[in-house]
């Protein structure tokens, strides 16, 4: 079983900054791609980041320069940290394989004006 557990967000005024993280099981998380994306209420979700396994990374616009994706296999664990935080950001993050369908339960950013 695929289970993806994600953690790390909160409510935050603009400006601010969060370290999200997802603990994954069921897959060899060594192998995979790991991405980011998230879900504003009433929009599609969309995509925010990825990292290979060997390391490289992928960064919607609209995050360039602000969130860094990172890794660590040991913990089976990819992380998103998020700094200079915008209002619209707010939204429900997800991890995911970057080519597989399974999700995680979401952990929820607020972002304050």
């Amino acid at each position: 079983q695929v289970q993806l557990v994600e953690s790390g967000g909160g409510l935050v005024q603009a400006g601010g900054s969060l370290r999200l993280s997802c603990v994954a099981s069921g897959i060899i998380f060594s192998i995979n791609t790991m991405s980011w994306y998230r879900q504003a209420p009433g929009k599609q979700r969309e995509f925010v980041a990825y990292i290979t396994s060997n390391g490289m990374t992928v960064y919607a616009d609209s995050v360039k320069g602000r969130f860094t994706i990172s890794r660590d296999n040991a913990k089976n664990t990819v992380y998103l940290q998020m700094n200079s935080l915008k209002p619209e950001d707010t939204a429900v993050y997800y991890c995911k394989t970057h080519l597989g369908q399974n999700w995680g339960q979401g952990t929820q950013v607020t972002v304050s004006s």
